[in-house]
């Protein structure tokens, strides 16, 4: 006959609904504002979700449980999800989620589709996610910004976002890179609202086709790259990865693949070499000149 802890560790594994109460509506912190996530769901209904789309499968294979959950809404409408390996501590933070739903976020001196100013959309203002257990090594060096390894969840992650979108009812989804290498990372799922981003980002990753993806954003990060002859410095903007045929139909659309290819060529992209020598980076990111400050 089982015991407890085998029957635990097989409804977790099958991830299974009928998920023991106490596991399910444990350890939930609600520091202030709406109780229910996206004024919605209540966390038993979240940890389903997770729960549906293999999210506590994949965290048992890592070693990565049992899940602590945190929920902060005094910032509401942007709540912030927070799942801790064992206990609510920095050291254990495995996802870092800040999110609201709602529109597009206009403004007077930009053009939009029209559906960008009707639509709603799930926004994706902030997402960390990372391994507590692992460390950085010469395989698996930092990126910047990164304090742990990631999880190897990207396909699996953006599905689960689709998958709530939907139950939303949402007409895409919106993230906003806070750095380079995450708009590269998107961009196998999300277009950039402005066909000239796009086409910009385009014509970094076909003329810098031979460096890697992690020397890459780490010359971008540094300032080592030359755009046209200039400093290229991230700024970030909106993408968004379409669920209505609307929205799909504006990317794919003869205009804006026209803005795209006219945006990314006859482009000048360079590194700066010498600059980027000048810097050591530490497996764990730490960032150090090589050159002494001569003032």
């Amino acid at each position: 006959m089982e015991d407890d802890k085998t029957k635990r560790e097989t409804q977790g594994e099958n991830l299974s609904f009928e998920l023991r109460g106490d596991e399910i509506l444990a350890n939930l912190v609600e520091k202030a504002g709406p109780s229910l996530f996206l004024g919605r769901y209540s966390l038993f209904e979240v940890k389903a979700l997770l729960a549906r789309k293999n999210f506590f499968k994949e965290a048992r294979r890592r070693g990565l449980w049992p899940l602590e959950f945190s929920l902060d809404s005094s910032e509401y409408p942007v709540q912030r999800i927070q799942i801790y390996w064992e206990k609510k501590v920095q050291e254990r933070l495995i996802v870092d989620l800040k999110i609201k739903e709602g529109p597009f976020p206009l403004t007077s001196n930009r053009n939009f589709h029209p559906i960008l100013e009707k639509g709603a959309f799930l926004h994706l203002e902030w997402l960390t996610l990372q391994n507590p257990k692992l460390d950085f090594n010469k395989s698996r060096p930092a990126l910047p910004g990164q304090a742990r390894p990631g999880l190897g969840l990207g396909k699996k992650v953006v599905d689960l976002f689709v998958y709530l979108a939907r139950l939303l009812d949402c007409d895409g989804i919106l993230a906003f890179p806070a750095y380079f290498h995450n708009a590269l990372l998107f961009s196998r799922y999300f277009h950039f609202i402005n066909p000239a981003k796009e086409g910009e980002i385009l014509a970094i990753r076909t003329g810098l086709a031979s460096i890697p993806f992690k020397q890459l954003a780490w010359i971008v990060f540094l300032n080592c790259l030359r755009l046209d002859g200039r400093i290229y410095e991230w700024r970030a903007e909106e993408q968004v990865l379409p669920l209505v045929d609307e929205l799909k139909e504006y990317f794919l659309s003869k205009k804006y693949r026209f803005e795209v290819i006219k945006a990314s060529q006859n482009r000048l992209v360079e590194v700066d070499w010498e600059s980027f020598k000048r810097y050591q980076i530490s497996i764990s990111g730490e960032v150090s000149s090589l050159i002494a400050d001569e003032s």
